[in-house]
């Protein structure tokens, strides 16, 4: 029977190229999304791949849609952690909204879902849970510090799960995408974006089959001895 993956913030960039990836990899795969309904529909009709709808950063409607997953699809053996979003400005200027809501989506989210289907994972005595942290999160960036913190956590937020339930059959990792092509980073002014590959040395943005390709492996039996990693895909741009 076909391992059930969920794949928050799974309906565009990153999130569709993991699903996709996933789903041709045999899982049964459910994405979340959080508000563009014409998007989701647009991603089911071309994958195929069901799209439910439920805010990650409220632990209720996250508690009830897993229920309701697992009655639907069954138990949820592959967790990836994909959904976030930016409110950048600096520290002066940034008002309270954006940095809750930046830690509540890119971080709370994080507890939330995990919170959800960790107790059957241990149960099960199987897990694969993948958290998608940042280059910003190691690195730090200007303008982000909202952003930065709540990658930073999840690199932290990963170890310290990893070594919880490593005698689980649960793996739990984290990877750091640098900048990758997706809707997100072509709303970059095209002078900045152009400054921005000139600094990662293969000398050219990501992929999101990139970041995909990782996923895949991390949560496959074959990466059943890598737990608490951080693996860093961003074309050499921060190496540590």
């Amino acid at each position: 029977m076909a391992r059930v993956a969920l794949v928050t913030g799974g309906t565009r960039g990153i999130g569709e190229a993991i699903c996709t990836k996933l789903k041709l990899k045999g899982y049964n795969v459910i994405a979340n999304y959080g508000g563009n309904d014409q998007a989701a529909e647009a991603f089911t009709e071309r994958c195929g791949i069901p799209a439910i709808k439920f805010d990650v950063a409220d632990f209720a409607q996250v508690k009830a849609a897993v229920n309701q997953i697992e009655n639907d699809y069954g138990t949820i053996d592959v967790l990836v952690n994909n959904a976030g979003i930016t409110r950048d400005g600096t520290m002066h200027r940034m008002d309270y909204e954006q940095w809750h809501k930046v830690i509540e989506t890119n971080l709370s989210s994080c507890f939330n879902t995990c919170r959800a289907v960790i107790e059957g994972m241990r149960e099960r005595g199987f897990g694969r849970i993948v958290n998608i942290g940042s280059i910003n999160g190691q690195a730090g960036q200007y303008g982000q510090v909202n952003y930065a913190a709540a990658k930073s956590g999840i690199h932290g937020f990963t170890k310290a799960l990893a070594q919880e339930n490593a005698n689980k059959g649960i793996t739990v990792n984290a990877v750091a995408p640098g900048y990758v092509d997706t809707d997100m980073v072509r709303a970059v002014p095209a002078d900045v974006l152009e400054k921005i590959i000139a600094k990662i040395p293969v000398g050219r943005l990501g992929k999101p089959e990139d970041i995909a390709r990782t996923v895949e492996f991390l949560v496959s039996d074959n990466a059943d001895f890598i737990t608490g990693s951080t693996m860093s895909i961003n074309g050499g741009q921060h190496m540590y």
